[in-house]
């Protein structure tokens, strides 16, 4: 078993300060003299550990008298770009990424079990009825009510999967709009519309069971439309 280097530790016991709160978004950390000191590291082996870091997008780390390093937010951002260069390493088709994305949301509807939970919905779904012949404005309603299906299932673990995927089906469809003449989602939109409040009734009623059936037939009919016959790799759709 190999020894971690001094950098990796040192990122290690950052990285642990900054997600339980101790160091918190845009809080600058104390001087590199401070730091070498805590750690009786030099100078190099701590600017290593705040590349490690900035690879991470956790730390940003900026140059000069005033300069410093000064913690990010995590985003799930770069794991989302990590997520879709691994899969279009190993070629992985379109409808591959719809299916994960119809297994998440399927059982996170079989999650959603309070009133409390289901008010977002309710809440978002009178939004789409104005826009349905927007396609670029119904395309990110439509990814945030897929995205608050799985948030209301209260697993934050499904929720940070479900971004990653989120985050490959909305460059698929940005793709896909620009492909099409204007208009040429515009009945599927009110189809969808039509499926967003049929959930939402079916969820309110507490027949969770029937909620799930009707939401695995939309989204594998979303599949069929976004997808179809030509199951592009990957890497074609995010190169």
């Amino acid at each position: 078993m190999s020894v971690p280097k001094a950098s990796a530790l040192i990122a290690a016991n950052l990285r642990r300060r900054i997600v339980t709160g101790d160091l918190t978004p845009g809080h600058r950390l104390p001087s590199e003299a401070s730091l070498m000191a805590e750690f009786g590291v030099s100078r190099p082996t701590l600017r290593e550990a705040f590349r490690i870091l900035e690879a991470e997008s956790i730390l940003t780390v900026v140059r000069g008298p005033r300069g410093g390093a000064k913690v990010l937010a995590p985003d799930g951002s770069m794991a989302a770009r990590y997520t879709g260069t691994l899969l279009q390493y190993q070629g992985t088709p379109l409808s591959d990424v719809y299916q994960a994305r119809t297994e998440i949301e399927v059982s996170a509807v079989g999650m959603i079990k309070t009133k409390r939970a289901i008010r977002p919905l309710d809440d978002l779904v009178s939004n789409g009825d104005g826009i349905v012949d927007d396609e670029e404005a119904f395309a990110d309603y439509s990814l945030r009510f897929h995205l608050t299906v799985v948030e209301s299932a209260g697993n934050t673990t499904l929720a940070v999967l479900a971004r990653m995927l989120f985050e490959i089906v909305d460059t698929h469809n940005a793709l896909f709009i620009a492909s099409h003449e204007p208009g040429f989602e515009r009945n599927v939109n009110k189809t969808a519309q039509r499926a967003y409040r049929k959930l939402v009734k079916l969820l309110q009623v507490g027949d969770r069971s029937v909620a799930q059936r009707h939401w695995r037939l939309h989204l594998e009919a979303v599949e069929r439309f976004m997808v179809g016959q030509s199951d592009a790799a990957l890497v074609e759709v995010l190169s």
